[in-house]
């Protein structure tokens, strides 16, 4: 794995970091880079700026309208958008739905569907989790019945992020009641205006309204939106989560994440600390590479991402940590409101100091979400170690 870079390289991250600058809004840019909370302007009006570009689909093979990066580009593209503060991609359409769509789905499925992710005109969200069904997904109990060219889907899904925003949302549906918890599922697709579709806010702990329960009653659905064949979605849903859980890592954020931390405090104490948790990015950074590496030379994500997952869970959490260490008292208040662009609160302490307790508290969530820490240990224990 050789990461020098080439000249042509080198110009390449100069071409993204000026498309940045001239597209990124500073009022983006801003909240990004003092933990305030996006709004669905800031994701859509970037994304199609990528779109416009041909770079929002930079993880996807040329022949479905990626640019046809090799893992460099994609490398660099990653770093330097999160060194100019743009949000993150929203991951559901692109990185989940979208290869989903293009290795599964029939031609009229990609030809529907396709552009409208490219372009970010159409917003998905992932309906995976249920009350009943988390970690333990197989369990799942949302039920589709077939009559004649529809599906009847009724159920429940949990922290589906961003379903409030969502034109589509792509659901794992127990179709067959009688095989193994895994036979079982099927893969499909929902307009969100379809009647019988309820979505209601749940407020997290740094008090954004960025998850959601999502009900099903009688909707009806068209055995068209169905992927691959009827049954078989758990290998669809097992192929999205191991695309999730490399993105899962967020090694760019968490590099920005630790050149925060260094701007926070010059105690020697704390620089130590400092240089410790920026270490492990390094060496998560590392790892991601390798995997990178793997898929470029036409290999597919593997049961290894899970490590990514968990460390970078890991480090995240632990640079929430140092954030309120850094900021000493002043963490004590919690002032989740801060976090609004709109806000008329004043803040106790400095600027920077508002977002550290809010941030900590909900960043708990990583070791849950894309699959507990507990599951992922199990998947490498069995399927890399083969314990």
């Amino acid at each position: 794995m050789d990461l020098a870079l080439k000249p042509e390289h080198q110009a390449f991250a100069d071409e993204v970091r000026e498309f940045a600058r001239k597209n990124l809004s500073p009022a983006t840019k801003e909240k990004t880079l003092s933990g305030k909370h996006y709004d669905r302007d800031d994701h859509v009006v970037w994304q199609q700026a990528l779109g416009r570009q041909g770079w929002l689909t930079y993880t996807w093979p040329k022949k479905y309208g990626g640019p046809g990066w090799g893992v460099t580009e994609r490398y660099l593209f990653e770093n330097v958008l999160a060194e100019e503060g743009a949000p993150r991609i929203i991951p559901f359409g692109v990185k989940m739905v979208g290869p989903v769509i293009y290795t599964f789905g029939t031609a009229e499925q990609k030809e529907r569907f396709l552009p409208g992710i490219a372009a970010s005109t159409v917003a998905w969200c992932q309906g995976y989790s249920e009350p009943g069904a988390g970690s333990d997904l197989a369990n799942l109990r949302t039920r589709a019945v077939r009559e004649g060219d529809h599906y009847i889907v009724n159920g429940q899904k949990t922290w589906t992020s961003y379903a409030h925003w969502g034109d589509w949302i792509f659901c794992l549906v127990r179709t067959n009641t009688e095989a193994k918890p895994q036979e079982g599922i099927s893969f499909l697709l929902i307009d969100m205006k379809t009647p019988g579709v309820t979505v209601r806010p749940i407020i997290m702990l740094d008090g954004a309204h960025a998850v959601n329960d999502v009900f099903l009653d009688n909707v009806k659905v068209p055995v068209a939106n169905l992927i691959g064949k009827e049954n078989e979605g758990w290998t669809c849903a097992k192929f999205l989560l191991a695309n999730e859980r490399l993105g899962i890592a967020e090694v760019p954020a968490s590099k920005r994440g630790v050149g925060m931390l260094r701007a926070l405090s010059d105690d020697p104490s704390m620089a130590e600390r400092i240089a410790d948790i920026d270490l492990q990015v390094q060496a998560l950074e590392m790892s991601e590479l390798r995997a990178l590496s793997t898929m470029a030379l036409g290999g597919a994500p593997g049961p290894e991402v899970s490590t990514l997952k968990v460390r970078g869970s890991e480090i995240q959490q632990r640079i929430a940590e140092l954030a309120m260490e850094a900021v000493g008292e002043y963490a004590a208040p919690y002032q989740p409101g801060m976090l609004f662009h709109d806000t008329n609160e004043t803040p106790v302490g400095p600027d920077h100091a508002p977002p550290a307790a809010p941030r900590y508290f909900n960043m708990r969530k990583t070791s849950i979400y894309g699959g507990s820490t507990e599951i992922q240990k199990n998947i490498v224990s069995k399927m890399v170690l083969g314990l």
